[in-house]
């Protein structure tokens, strides 16, 4: 004999079917979930590494700035010290300049001629006194011309205005500092303007 199921066996196929769709599904959201969190932990170790290194490099470069700096401050001062020396060096070398100026000074003034001044700007020396005469002023310059380390006179300046007899005409002279042979090439500012201040000084006191 025959058995026939009445009971609604599609429906619970249907929704056993169901059932399990719904499972699957949570289950695969669940595992994106979880590749998800595993890729957004693995960046995030990443992030925090490079952001590690990032602030260690920034110390190191804060630290070689630092080192920067006190080297730039060692290196001005190394240049102010060799300045000082070749200062030092060049005065040295040039004491002589100071003894031959100050006699070409002395040995060139003529009677009736005074110095008041003596200014120098690198090579050039500016002479300012006064004198008796025109002829004075005129044969101080012939001297000048012959004259060991000072060259070139040129009269800038000549007036009739001093207070005397003695000191009628006020006069300006430039001359040059002749350089020693070997020394065309080289530089002398400090040198001989410091050599002719003295020289200055010393001419005033002997005129």
């Amino acid at each position: 004999m025959a058995r026939i199921n009445l009971l609604p066996w599609r429906e619970e196929r249907r929704k056993l079917r169901q059932n399990e769709f719904y499972t699957m599904l949570g289950a695969a959201a669940i595992a994106g979930l979880l590749v998800f969190a595993g890729i957004w932990y693995q960046y995030k170790l990443q992030i925090d590494g490079q952001l590690d290194r990032n602030a260690y490099l920034q110390t190191q470069i804060n630290l070689l700035n630092d080192k920067i700096k006190k080297i730039e401050e060692l290196d001005r001062r190394r240049a102010t010290l060799i300045a000082r020396k070749n200062v030092i060096e060049q005065l040295q070398a040039n004491r002589w300049q100071l003894v031959r100026i100050f006699d070409d000074l002395v040995r060139t003034i003529p009677e009736g001629v005074r110095l008041t001044a003596v200014k120098a700007t690198g090579d050039q020396l500016q002479l300012d006194g006064v004198a008796e005469s025109n002829a004075r002023v005129s044969s101080y310059m012939k001297n000048l011309e012959v004259a060991n380390l000072i060259q070139e006179p040129d009269l800038a300046i000549v007036e009739a205005k001093g207070p005397d007899r003695r000191s009628r005409y006020v006069f300006t002279l430039r001359v040059k500092i002749k350089k020693p042979a070997g020394t065309e090439g080289e530089e002398g500012g400090t040198a001989p303007t410091t050599t002719t201040a003295v020289a200055a000084n010393a001419a005033r006191g002997s005129a």
